[in-house]
């Protein structure tokens, strides 16, 4: 299994930069960038901080592909 995401679609559907993302969650830029690329799995609490500031549910920005 791995996990996958949408995230670069629902940032972007909202208006956001990767870094504008990062500020709002107190992350670095190139951490929303190899979260969005499949490099970094994100921790459950940046995970739930992103899908909070993106209006999601967690489950609709990140999945698993079997």
């Amino acid at each position: 299994m791995k996990l996958s995401n949408k995230l670069k679609k629902y940032r972007t559907n909202a208006g956001l930069t990767q870094a504008d993302l990062a500020d709002l969650v107190q992350v670095s830029r190139k951490t929303i960038n190899t979260v969005e690329n499949g490099v970094f799995v994100p921790s459950t609490i940046l995970s739930l901080s992103i899908a909070k500031i993106l209006n999601q549910p967690v489950e609709e920005i990140f999945f698993l592909e079997i």
